[in-house]
């Protein structure tokens, strides 16, 4: 997938702010190594810090220092982990059962087996959907996946709950 290419009075733009930066780096830099007073020196060298930082983020197109993004975090750092008893409704709306306000054990159990030949993503996807009513869309944003990603999980998890039955 190729990036979409910039617009050139904005890259045009951005190469004169860089260059700008670049000269007011510089100019800083001679102004610390003439400074005799400390405080004026720790100022400048604040100064040269705050400059230096906002040329790194225009060449990269990322804060600096960030060794990963939101979007690549680990899966216990951005999902949210569903209880099985909240796909209750679920259940008992396949088997035409008539709405309870609690699970019954039989009915945790026989959840949690189905639930249990799930991979952890396709469990996810089909709590989200089914017990919790959100759509693709919703989950894809929740889970950082494709809505297409998100129909596949689910299909698949359905495949696997028809097949335990």
């Amino acid at each position: 997938m190729t990036p979409h290419p910039i617009a050139p009075s904005y890259s045009e733009g951005l190469s004169d702010l860089q260059s700008s930066y670049r000269s007011t780096c510089r100019m800083l830099q001679k102004a610390q190594e003439t400074t005799v007073v400390r405080g004026d020196r720790e100022l400048i060298n604040g100064m040269i810090s705050d400059v230096q930082f906002a040329i790194d983020w225009m060449q990269t197109g990322k804060c600096p220092g960030n060794r990963r993004g939101i979007e690549r975090r680990a899966a216990y750092q951005r999902e949210k982990l569903m209880d099985p008893s909240q796909m209750q409704t679920y259940i008992e709306q396949q088997h035409h059962v008539a709405p309870s306000s609690v699970i019954t054990e039989q009915q945790r159990h026989r959840l949690e087996h189905a639930l249990s030949h799930l991979s952890s993503r396709e469990r996810e996807c089909y709590e989200l959907h089914y017990g919790m009513c959100y759509s693709f869309q919703e989950i894809a944003s929740l889970l950082v996946l494709k809505k297409g990603t998100v129909q596949y999980y689910l299909q698949t998890a359905q495949k696997k709950i028809h097949s335990v039955k």
